[in-house]
């Protein structure tokens, strides 16, 4: 059953017991009016009959001002627009203010509410409840699927600018070249600088080799146009030969002068990358070619998307990493919650400082809620609704406006009886 469905039908079982009970305090009423008349028609009014009459009397006038008192909250009287009547369709907007206020001033208070939190303990409560398996698998689905909500909702725009922006901050913030001099250094003490020669030397072994053909073509294109294409190739053969074996010479001694010379050179390098203004502003000119450089722009706007991909994928995966992560946190959470007293305190602290923030900055938006809420409602059926909850109740009014009423009215009969005659 929907839940609109249920609530009609709980009106309607309250309206069938207000009704049962507007018919007992009715018929009480008119029971006493029928008393009182009888004893007009059948008697002479004195004696017993003297008491039955006024108690009759004196019942039917408190049973007529209670309903009359009763009926005047909810509609007017019979129908007639009597002062001060109808007070609930007439007075609903300032009900609805009124309400709002005692609930702003009852139950948004930041003290009251502080000590409430307080005394409920919520992180030793949370840390019990975060402690059981089942309900830290239930708090990691429920966080992962909030990441991949807000990794979704989030600008992607936004996102990729300050991604961007935190790379082009990191590298300005780097001093290029005294950096790449020190690192130069710190190989060149370890020695790690000769492999990357050798290394160096052997790719461009590879590369003359892979493009032997093109080297050839290039020198016959150079070559003058009387010299014989044999002529040509015995030469391309001869520094060919050459260069190969003098790069793999160079490349498998280490003590080669080439060696040395370029390890002197290195040095000098290096020195001038940590010194030189020249060098300073050489590496200051590629940084900003670097940041301005397009393919930057896509590394960092393909980071998010890649980020955010895996992340809600994660996030619909029960096995993947962060379900897990997640859940292993929330257990590690609970436990801590449970043995910190020190960590239970600043938690209950913070719930308290939230709580007392969130009344003080929402208790005039909730009060204003209910009285704009209030207001929006439509007169007469907030008259019934509010019949329908407390009508009931009310009923019990009038049977007893009537039952006392009725004693009242033996007790005054029998005083002037006893002392008036």
């Amino acid at each position: 059953m929907s839940t609109p469905d249920l609530l009609a039908g709980f009106d309607e079982i309250r309206a069938r017991r207000l009704r049962n009970m507007k018919r007992n305090a009715s018929g009480l009423l008119v029971l006493s009016a029928v008393i009182f008349i009888a004893t007009f028609v059948f008697s002479d009014g004195t004696g017993a009959w003297g008491y039955v009459r006024a108690g009759a009397e004196a019942a039917m006038v408190g049973g007529v001002a209670d309903w009359f008192a009763v009926t005047a909250l909810f509609r007017h009287p019979l129908g007639i627009p009597i002062p001060h009547t109808a007070l609930i369709p007439r007075g609903k907007d300032a009900i609805g203010r009124g309400l709002g206020e005692f609930v702003q001033r009852n139950f948004m208070d930041p003290e009251a509410l502080v000590a409430r939190i307080r005394e409920a303990d919520p992180a030793r409560r949370l840390g019990d409840w975060l402690a059981a398996p089942e309900n830290a698998a239930m708090a990691a689905r429920q966080a992962s699927g909030v990441i991949a909500a807000v990794a979704e909702a989030v600008n992607e725009n936004e996102i990729q600018d300050n991604i961007r922006e935190m790379a082009a901050t990191r590298i300005e913030a780097i001093d290029a070249a005294p950096l790449v001099g020190s690192l130069l250094d710190k190989a060149i003490e370890g020695g790690q600088h000769e492999a990357l020669v050798s290394a160096g030397l052997r790719g461009i072994t590879k590369a003359i080799a892979e493009n032997r053909a093109l080297l050839r073509t290039r020198i016959g294109e150079e070559s003058p146009w009387w010299v014989p294409d044999q002529v040509d190739d015995v030469v391309f053969e001869k520094v060919y030969t050459s260069l190969v074996r003098f790069l793999g010479e160079v490349a498998a001694d280490p003590d080669h002068e080439i060696r040395h010379l370029l390890n002197e050179r290195t040095v000098d390098l290096v020195a001038q990358l940590k010194t030189s203004p020249e060098m300073k502003e050489r590496g200051e000119q590629l940084k900003r070619q670097l940041i301005e450089h397009p393919d930057l722009k896509a590394w960092t706007d393909g980071l998010w998307n890649t980020v955010k991909d895996k992340l809600v994928a994660a996030a619909e995966q029960p096995e993947s990493d962060l379900r897990k992560r997640l859940e292993k946190l929330a257990l590690s959470t609970g436990e801590r919650l449970r043995t910190d007293p020190e960590l239970r305190h600043k938690v209950d602290l913070w719930i308290g400082n939230l709580g007392a923030h969130l009344a003080e900055r929402s208790g005039p938006e909730v009060a204003s809620l209910i009285a704009t809420t209030v207001a929006r409602w439509d007169a007469d059926e907030t008259s019934r609704r509010l019949e329908l909850q407390v009508g009931r109740d009310l009923q019990f009014i009038r049977i007893n406006g009537t039952l006392v009423g009725g004693l009242v009215g033996l007790l005054i009969h029998a005083a002037v009886m006893t002392f008036g005659g």
